[in-house]
């Protein structure tokens, strides 16, 4: 029987029987609608088996289609197993797409310490923010805010809130100028919803800067105050050239770790996300004290 059932439509059934809908399955796959119910019903054909029971706009497992989804699931994961282990120069290397500044600030001087925790494989850092083109681009994992819809269709697995704060250079005083950057929306209009932000920021004349980055700098250059994320001022807040003017709070964002693929298919991200969240809730429980 093997001869007459096509490995695709058999991958097709699995993604419909483990969402339960032809459009999560579609999504998942990259294909259209019609593709995914025609592969089905080739399936369903070739079987001479009903596989769902369609009621109105919803489907039901059969109990033969229980069968074939469980036998399915165990032999996609040894295939999935399988075909990981044929390429070893990609296992070693993870493609990660991570917003310029926490990379620069949080993530990059972390990296050295989970290189040497001996994993067999290497973590790539390329810059980028908002939508992710995990194929064009070859990524693996990207980390990213859940400030803008990424879609159904893409894995998330969340590392830690965002929390925020308002400084000053150590040997500033009395600034009237506060430096905001314009590389996520809205941050302004935000902050100014934020209980411990509303009277301060009356006090102060909004200085527009493209990146965090700038905002950090023109900050300790004493060109202004700054409201930033604590992830990106670790160092300048242990080395005492920032001092905290509020106290941290979360400004309703989080971190995630996103993936075009499921995570429990690929170790080496599992891995990583559990270490990135180790590592941020680290430094938020120092930073934030």
């Amino acid at each position: 029987m093997i001869e007459r059932i096509s490995l695709n439509s058999l991958k097709f059934f699995y993604f419909v029987a483990k969402y339960g809908s032809v459009t999560l399955a579609s999504k998942k796959l990259f294909v259209t609608q019609s593709a995914v119910s025609k592969q089905i019903c080739n399936l369903e054909k070739s079987l001479n088996t009903l596989l769902f029971i369609r009621k109105n706009k919803t489907l039901e497992i059969t109990p033969e289609g229980e069968i074939l989804f469980n036998c399915c699931q165990r032999l996609f994961s040894q295939l999935d197993e399988c075909l990981s282990g044929l390429n070893k120069t990609e296992k070693k290397q993870l493609i990660l797409s991570c917003e310029s500044t926490i990379s620069m600030k949080w993530l990059i001087p972390r990296l050295s310490k989970f290189k040497e925790l001996g994993y067999d494989f290497d973590i790539v850092l390329l810059t980028g923010g908002g939508v992710v083109d995990f194929e064009k681009n070859k990524i693996d994992i990207a980390i990213r805010r859940n400030d803008f819809n990424w879609g159904e269709h893409i894995y998330c697995e969340k590392i830690a809130d965002e929390y925020i704060v308002m400084v000053q250079s150590a040997n500033s005083y009395e600034n009237k100028e506060l430096l905001v950057s314009a590389s996520r929306p809205n941050f302004y209009k935000n902050i100014n919803k934020i209980f411990e932000f509303k009277n301060s920021l009356r006090e102060y004349s909004k200085v527009e800067l493209e990146h965090f980055y700038l905002c950090l700098e023109g900050c300790l250059a004493g060109l202004g105050d700054t409201i930033i994320s604590i992830y990106m001022i670790e160092k300048e807040l242990e080395c005492k050239l920032l001092k905290k003017i509020s106290s941290p709070v979360q400004d309703g964002s989080s971190y995630y770790l996103l993936s075009h693929t499921a995570f429990n298919t690929d170790q080496r991200k599992m891995i990583f996300l559990n270490w990135l969240r180790k590592e941020m809730y680290e430094s938020q429980a120092r930073l934030i004290s």
